[in-house]
């Protein structure tokens, strides 16, 4: 083994080690992440031609964005974020893409267009740092029975007689994920964009932060928007947000956003009366969870029932005719796939049967899986934009 090398994985195990030391959970999130780009580094380094001697660089940006996290972790400064978080999550994440190069060239063959996963992954570094507007029309179609939980294509578009009608209109702000690509600044001009659009209901399906934001002053400033928008901002817990629970609550009584926590409320808008249930995100016996929240707050005649649940895989536990709309975030739209080239599919849905973007229905139940505006985990968007949408819905 070469000095480089030792180095490499030492610095690797000394970080590992720190990390357990922290938590477990953080131990084994460090172990994984981080050996790709430590093991698949080192392993293509000398078959990236003009890449090759920048290297030790990017794996030092890896290791410092993750062992930023170990003492008191705190949001960066742009500076912060354009030298060290960026670069150290793009070379995660195209040392992810690349493990079959590394696998290839650890067993003595050569890696042929091994920098095919890094181009990729510069590609997806700059879908990650924006968002773009756009408007969905969903069509609900009370009474129709849409069979199995599917795609819900028929109900996507403007209805025919959209002129002597109108719509619920909603914005959705779900999982940005405040940190290394969701600055306080740019969670404000989302917030702002969600006002200046003057929805009926504008509505937050979860997961506000990151490890880096567990900060109740940096929230409130980020959703400070929100505040011109009194009785309309509603909210429901995703599973990061129970890591600071106390902060999600105080930045949103700040900023005058009524988080429902197994709770309902019924709103008046211009499209009629909506009865909104948020629930809490649970990790486990989830349909019994589901099921009790639903009895517990039954459906109010005359109103649109709407769900706020942040987990689309939960959307099967919802009792049959429970969810006019249920509202999800959590996939990050898939987060890598193949939406930019005009194709549905993502690693979620090729993977698993869990709802991973738009539209989608069982029976009489309606489900809509928002993008998100942010991201987290993989450390960046691959072939599926973020959304920041003005959702129409036509009942």
């Amino acid at each position: 083994m070469s000095a480089y090398a030792a180095t490499v994985w030492g610095a690797y195990l000394a970080l590992v080690l720190a990390a357990f030391g922290r938590s477990r959970l953080f131990g084994v999130f460090v172990l994984v992440i981080l050996s790709f780009p430590a093991g698949i580094g080192l392993a293509l380094r000398d078959h990236l031609g003009l890449l090759a001697p920048v290297i030790p660089a990017f794996q030092i940006a890896a290791a410092l964005q993750l062992g930023s996290l170990l003492l008191r972790p705190s949001m960066k400064p742009w500076p912060l974020r354009l030298l060290i978080s960026w670069p150290g999550s793009w070379f995660i994440a195209a040392t992810f893409l690349a493990f079959p190069w590394g696998l290839a060239a650890a067993f003595g063959f050569t890696p042929y267009g091994a920098w095919i996963p890094f181009a990729l992954a510069a590609g997806g570094l700059v879908q990650s740092l924006w968002t773009r507007e756009e408007v969905v029309d969903l069509q609900l179609q009370p009474g129709f029975d849409a069979g199995p939980l599917d795609r819900y294509e028929a109900g996507v578009g403007e209805p025919p007689d959209a002129a002597h009608r109108r719509p619920l209109n909603i914005v959705q702000i779900t999982d940005p994920h405040l940190g290394p690509f969701m600055s306080v600044a740019r969670l404000q001009r989302i917030c702002q964009r969600a006002v200046d659009r003057e929805p009926d209901l504008i509505l937050i399906t979860g997961d506000l932060m990151t490890m880096e934001s567990h900060d109740v002053d940096i929230v409130t400033r980020a959703l400070e928007p929100l505040r011109a928008y009194p009785g309309r901002v509603f909210a429901c817990h995703g599973n990061h947000d129970h890591e600071a629970r106390e902060v999600v609550r105080i930045a949103y009584e700040r900023t005058g956003v009524t988080l429902l926590v197994d709770e309902s409320t019924v709103v008046q808008t211009p499209a009629g009366a909506v009865q909104l249930v948020g629930l809490d995100f649970v990790w486990r016996n989830r349909d019994a969870h589901v099921n009790m929240v639903c009895r517990e707050h039954p459906r109010q005649p005359g109103a649109l029932r709407l769900l706020l649940l942040h987990d689309p895989g939960a959307f099967h536990h919802v009792p049959c005719g429970e969810g006019d709309l249920v509202l999800s975030g959590h996939t990050h739209g898939g987060q890598v796939g193949l939406l930019s080239l005009g194709s549905v599919q993502t690693f979620l849905s090729l993977f698993t049967k869990i709802p991973d973007h738009g539209p989608w229905a069982r029976g009489p139940d309606r489900l809509y899986v928002h993008r998100a505006q942010g991201h987290y985990g993989f450390p960046i968007r691959l072939g599926v934009p973020g959304e920041q949408s003005l959702l129409r819905v036509w009942t």
